[in-house]
């Protein structure tokens, strides 16, 4: 039923941008790529809450980094500002940057700055922020969390959510080398005609900082009990998996075709992406130089009288990998330090590899998240795919699993964890299964879209054709629609939906199998499987 909905968003679908304005707003965006995209979409619709002309936000997480390619300045480093501009010209006003008055009127401190909290109200914007705005002509926002605006507008502004979709899905395209690469990633990993499936596990340094470990071996007993074949291909998406490739070790010895953007590209097609940038000193710990044999001496002499006891051995040394990255001040200091130069430079570079792998998880034939929805009120990575994956091909499996029914599950067999019996195998699949249909869509909702429009952008983003079977809505406990209660879509859609699906019913090449679970195995091995799952099937207990 989800494949019914289509997109309202043509270029001539908008209410208009205001010819009058209230001013100028300038913005600082600090966080990661997941928060940067929710905040500016934010942005623009608070720019058209308050009339106002909207600067190209600053990224600081590229603006503070020292040594990153001059080819690209904060917002372009990411995003291609002149389809942003053109994309956003009949909503919102949008320039590059103040006048020459007004940047020099900033630097000496003249305009008053607004810091909003997590999911702030219209009515703060109106009451607060618009005063400033309208007497000093410029004002800006600092956004932190993520989320400048409250994600559930009242339905009078049910327009400013469609605005949303307008910039996440529309307005906001990554430069044309980061699209370029991205595509070319789809293209391989769909090269042998497989689909793929795209992971993305969430080992992140704050998230783990308050929800403690998880074991990536889980997510492949998961696909096994879903039928999924030991040579599906897997996409590894995400910038950083905290403690590294060694924390892959069990899921790809369940999945041998483990691939990630560093197999897929070369080192030259990344560092192009990156552009020239110039050498920075590097932050990995030296060893002490060497005490010559004069020192030792002189050491020696002032010692103190003999005998004396020995002293202690030598504690084990610190290699170079254990105070890499951002937890090597553990265990030397108490508070961290502040980053380095060189890894600030690392920070701006994982934008970019998280945009590589947004691109590349967005196309794929299934996405499974690892750790989402964790309630802390911040956007998160895996939320914005499934959203975005919602708007763009509702009809694609998108698995939204319950963890505390996961960890229920995991509880009952945690003994016989790799050979679980069939009773279990078939209580996960159908929760699994039942997470990637309807039921899913709207259980996830409840959850996700108070923390992010985005993460659900239904049913304000979407249409109904006049031929489409009718849906009983669903609502939550506060009376707002989760799912169907679709407007109908206007004549312009319905014609374009008529071409395209003209296009879509000529004869294609059907070597191409888009469905998954998919095995490639032969005959003889597929039997040996079979016998293989029957055994186990019978096993009631395996002590006996």
């Amino acid at each position: 039923m989800l494949s019914l909905l289509v997109h309202l968003f043509l270029a001539n679908y908008s209410a208009g941008a205001p010819i009058m304005h209230n001013g100028f707003i300038y913005a600082k965006i600090y966080g990661g790529f997941e928060k940067i995209q929710s905040s500016i979409c934010d942005l623009v619709v608070v720019a058209r809450l308050l009339n106002a002309t909207l600067v190209i936000p600053e990224i600081q997480a590229t603006t503070r980094a020292k040594g990153i390619s001059p080819k690209f300045k904060s917002f372009s480093y990411l995003y291609d500002e002149e389809h942003f501009i053109a994309a956003l010209s009949d909503d919102v006003a949008i320039v590059r940057g103040l006048s020459k008055d007004l940047r020099e009127a900033r630097k000496r401190i003249k305009f008053p700055t607004v810091s909003p909290k997590n999911s702030a109200t219209p009515e703060y914007y109106r009451t607060e922020v618009l005063p400033r705005l309208v007497k000093s002509k410029v004002i800006g926002i600092i956004v932190n969390g993520g989320n400048c605006l409250q994600s559930v507008l009242p339905a009078s502004l049910e327009e400013l959510q469609r605005l949303r979709c307008r910039v996440a899905y529309h307005a906001l395209k990554f430069r044309p080398q980061i699209q370029a690469l991205g595509n070319q990633i789809v293209g391989r990993l769909r090269a042998s005609g497989r689909p793929y499936m795209a992971y993305h596990p969430g080992l992140l340094r704050d998230t783990l900082a308050f929800h403690g470990c998880a074991e990536l071996f889980q997510v492949g007993i998961l696909l096994q009990a879903l039928g999924y074949p030991p040579n599906t291909i897997i996409f590894l998406a995400g910038s950083e998996t905290f403690g590294g490739q060694r924390m892959l070790i069990p899921l790809r010895a369940m999945y041998a075709n483990l691939v990630d953007r560093t197999s897929l590209c070369s080192q030259r097609e990344l560092s192009d992406l990156l552009g020239p940038e110039g050498p920075l000193a590097s932050d990995s710990p030296h060893p002490p130089p060497p005490k010559s044999e004069k020192d030792l001496i002189e050491e020696w002499k002032r010692a103190g009288p003999r005998p004396r006891p020995l002293p202690p051995p030598p504690a084990r040394p610190f290699y170079a990998h254990e105070k890499e990255g951002w937890y090597g001040w553990i265990g030397e200091n108490d508070t961290e330090p502040d980053p380095s130069p060189i890894e600030f430079r690392r920070q701006a570079h994982r934008l970019i590899w998280d945009a590589l792998d947004y691109i590349v998880s967005v196309e794929a034939d299934a996405f499974f998240p690892g750790f989402h929805n964790d309630g802390s009120g911040w956007p998160d990575y895996s939320s914005l795919i499934m959203g975005h994956r919602l708007y763009q091909t509702p009809s694609a499996i998108t698995y939204r699993p319950d963890r505390k029914i996961v960890a229920a599950l995991f509880e009952n067999v945690s003994d016989h964890r790799y050979h679980p019996p069939r009773n279990w195998t078939i209580a996960a699949r159908a929760h699994l299964n039942k997470s990637a249909n309807v039921e899913g869509v709207v259980s996830s909702a409840i959850l996700s879209k108070p923390v992010s429009f985005l993460y659900h952008p239904l049913p304000e983003c979407s249409c109904r054709t006049a031929k489409s079977v009718s849906v009983q809505p669903v609502k939550d406990s506060h009376g707002r629609l989760l799912f169907g209660g679709e407007e109908e879509c206007p004549d312009s859609v319905v014609r374009s939906l008529a071409t395209v699906s003209t296009k879509n019913n000529e004869p294609q090449n059907e070597d191409y199998e888009g469905e998954l679970p998919e095995d490639d195995s032969s005959p003889d091995m597929q039997q040996e499987s079979d016998s293989k799952s029957s055994e186990q099937d019978e096993e009631m207990d395996p002590d006996d």
